[in-house]
C-alpha cells in the first residue's frame, strides 16, 4: 500500500465527517446565531473580542496543536502503524471533535467561562474548586516544561530563535494594523497576504541570522513574553500570532501532501499489531494515552473553553474552529505517521531511540518536501522551526488560560486578597509565571511530566462528564457524549491505576501518591455529577 493513498483516504474520511457527524453534533449542542455570542455581550478588548473565523479557528489550531499531534502518533507506532491510525480516525471525529465542540458549546452559554465553572454551574461548587486546582497544576506543569524544551531549541539553533522573534515583531505589526482597518475586508485580505509573505520571509532570515544566548536568560525572557501575552489584548499579540503561526502548519500539511504525492513512498513497516510492546506497556490503555492530540486531548478543553468562545463571532463559527479544528489536527496525526512508516519497523525503532520523535518527523517529513525541489536541509529546518514555533505557541497560551482558571476560582470570594486575583489580571499573571519559576528552578517538571499524559486524558474524561451532565440537564439526549465519555474513564482510570502501581514498585512513591490523587480525584467528581443529576433531574429545563 502507498502512503499517498492512506493519506487520501483519510482526508476523505475526516471530510466526509465534517460535513455529517459534524452537521448533526452541532445540531444536538443547539447552537444558533439567535443568540449573541459572549464576544459581544461582554466585550472588552481585552479577552472577549468578536473574531473573524478564520482568525479564531487560526487561533484554536495553533494552540491545540503544539507539537502533540506529532510526538503522540510516532510513538504510538510502535504498537503497529495501523491501531494508530484506525484510534487516530475514529477518536478525531466520535471523541476528539464532540470533546472539542461540546467544551467550546458549553462555554459559548455560560457566558464564555471555562470547564471549571461549568462544573460549577451544572455539578457544583466543590467540583470547580477541584476542577480547577487540576488544571491549573497541569497548565503550570505545560508552561514550565515547554519553557524548558524552547528555551534549549534556541540554545541549539539560533536561528530557530530569530525566526521566532521575527514572527512575534510580525504579529504586532500585523495586530495593530488590522485594528486599524479591522472592518475591511479587502485590506484584512491584504495583510494576511503580506503577513504570510514576511513570516515565510523570516523563516528564511531567522536561519542567517542566528541569535544565541544562554539557557537561563531564555527561560526569563520566554516567561516574560508569556506574561505580556497573557495581559495585552487578544487581538494585539496572542491572536495575530497563532493566526499568522497557523499558516506555517498549514503549509507543512500542503508541502508534505504534495511531496509525499510526488514521491509516493511504499509503506514499509510491516501490518502487525503488538499488544505489549517494549518501554510502553499494553495496547490498552497506553495506546489511547500516547495518542491524545490528533484524537483527543483534555488540554483542548481549556483552550476551547478558555480563550477561544470569548473570541467566536456567533455560535455557528464553533462547528469550523471546533469540530473543524480537531479534524485538521487529526489529519496532520496522520501525516505523523506517515513520516515513519516508510520505514521498516527495526529502522523505526532505532532511528526512533536515537533521535526522538521530533528530529524523525523533520527529517521523514522533510526528504518528501525535498521532492519539491526545495533544498533537503532547508525542508528540514522549515518542519523542525515550525514545531518550535508552535510549541512558543502553547506556552503563551497555557500562561492566559492558567491566569483565566485562578481568575475563576477566587471569583465570589469576600477576601480582599481574593478579589484582586479575580480582578487584576496583572496580579493573577504574575502569580502564574513565578510558580512557573519556582518549578523550573526546582526541576521538579522532569519529575512529574511522566504523568503528564494520564493527567491529559482525565482532563478529556472530566470535560465530556461535565457536557453529558450539562446535556442532561438540558433534557436532551447525550448518547453521543457519554459513550467517549465512559471509554475515556476506562482508559483513564486503567493508565492511573497501572502508572501508580508500576511507581510503588519502582519506589518512585511521589508520582504513585498523584497518580492515586487524580485516581480519586476522578472517582469523586463522577459521585458529585451523579449526586447533582439525581437531585435536580426534575428541575425545569436550562439553557
Amino acid at each position: 500500500m502507498s502512503l499517498t493513498l492512506l493519506l487520501i483516504l483519510s482526508g476523505m474520511i475526516l471530510t466526509t465527517a465534517y460535513f455529517t457527524y459534524g452537521k448533526y453534533v452541532y445540531k444536538k449542542f443547539g447552537l444558533s446565531n439567535k443568540r449573541q455570542a459572549p464576544s459581544h455581550t461582554y466585550k472588552d478588548g481585552i479577552d472577549y473580542v468578536p473574531s473573524k473565523p478564520i482568525v479564531v479557528l487560526g487561533h484554536h489550531f495553533a494552540s491545540i496543536a503544539g507539537a502533540g499531534p506529532i510526538v503522540g502518533p510516532i510513538i504510538a507506532v510502535t504498537f503497529g502503524w495501523i491501531p494508530a491510525v484506525i484510534w487516530i480516525l475514529v477518536g478525531g471525529i466520535f471523541f476528539g471533535a464532540v470533546h472539542d465542540l461540546g467544551s467550546m458549546a458549553a462555554s459559548l452559554r455560560n457566558q464564555g467561562k471555562s470547564i471549571g465553572v461549568i462544573i460549577q454551574n451544572n455539578i457544583g461548587n466543590k467540583g470547580k474548586q477541584l476542577f480547577i486546582l487540576f488544571s491549573f497544576s497541569t497548565l503550570i506543569l505545560i508552561i514550565g516544561v515547554f519553557a524548558d524544551i524552547i528555551a534549549k531549541t534556541f540554545v541549539s539553533n539560533a536561528g530557530v530563535a530569530s525566526a521566532s522573534i521575527l514572527f512575534i515583531l510580525l504579529a504586532v505589526g500585523f495586530g495593530f494594523i488590522n485594528r486599524i482597518f479591522g472592518n475591511s475586508k479587502t485590506a484584512f485580505v491584504l495583510i494576511t497576504v503580506i503577513g504570510v509573505v514576511l513570516m515565510y520571509y523570516f523563516v528564511y532570515l531567522g536561519m542567517n541570522i542566528p541569535f544565541a544566548l544562554d539557557y537561563q536568560l531564555w527561560i526569563y525572557i520566554l516567561l516574560a513574553y508569556a506574561f505580556i501575552a497573557s495581559v495585552t489584548p487578544v487581538s494585539m499579540l496572542l491572536q495575530p500570532r497563532d493566526y499568522l503561526n497557523s499558516f506555517l502548519l498549514y503549509g507543512l500539511i500542503i508541502f508534505a501532501v504534495l511531496g509525499i504525492v510526488i514521491a509516493n513512498p511504499e509503506i514499509k513497516m510491516e501490518n502487525e499489531i503488538y499488544v505489549n510492546a517494549d518501554n510502553l506497556g499494553y495496547l490498552f490503555p497506553v495506546l489511547f494515552v500516547t495518542i491524545a492530540c490528533g484524537a483527543i486531548s483534555g488540554f483542548h478543553s481549556l483552550v476551547a473553553s478558555g480563550t477561544t468562545s470569548k473570541q467566536l463571532d456567533k455560535e455557528s463559527d464553533a462547528k469550523i474552529v471546533g469540530f473543524g479544528g480537531m479534524l485538521i489536527e487529526s489529519f496532520l496525526a496522520i501525516i505523523s505517521v506517515g513520516a515513519v512508516i516508510v520505514l521498516s519497523r527495526s529502522e523505526y525503532l532505532g532511528r526512533l531511540g536515537e533521535e526522538g520523535p521530533v528530529p524523525l518527523f523533520a527529517s521523514g517529513i522533510g526528504n518528501m518536501i525535498a521532492t519539491l525541489g526545495i533544498s533537503e536541509n532547508f525542508a528540514v529546518g522549515f518542519v523542525a522551526l515550525t514545531v518550535s514555533a508552535f510549541a512558543l505557541t502553547t506556552l503563551d497560551t497555557c500562561t492566559r488560560l492558567a491566569r483565566f482558571t485562578m481568575q475563576e476560582y477566587f471569583e465570589g470570594f469576600s477576601h480582599p486578597v481574593s478579589k484582586q486575583l479575580a480582578q487584576n489580571r496583572f496580579l493573577s499573571t504574575s502569580v502564574v509565571v513565578v510558580l512557573s519559576v519556582l518549578l523550573l528552578a526546582s526541576g521538579g517538571f522532569s519529575t512529574l511530566w511522566p504523568i503528564f499524559g494520564s493527567a491529559n486524558q482525565l482532563l478529556a474524561a472530566l470535560a465530556l462528564l461535565t457536557i453529558a451532565v450539562w446535556m442532561i440537564r438540558k433534557k436532551v439526549k447525550a448518547t453521543f457524549v457519554t459513550i467517549p465519555m465512559f471509554f475515556m474513564f476506562a482508559v483513564t482510570l486503567s493508565s492511573l491505576g497501572l502508572f501508580a502501581w508500576q511507581n510503588l514498585q519502582k519506589e518512585v512513591y511521589v508520582l504513585a501518591i498523584i497518580a492515586s490523587l487524580l485516581f480519586i480525584l476522578s472517582i469523586a467528581l463522577i459521585v458529585l455529577a451523579a449526586k447533582s443529576l439525581r437531585k435536580e433531574m426534575e428541575q425545569p429545563v436550562r439553557v
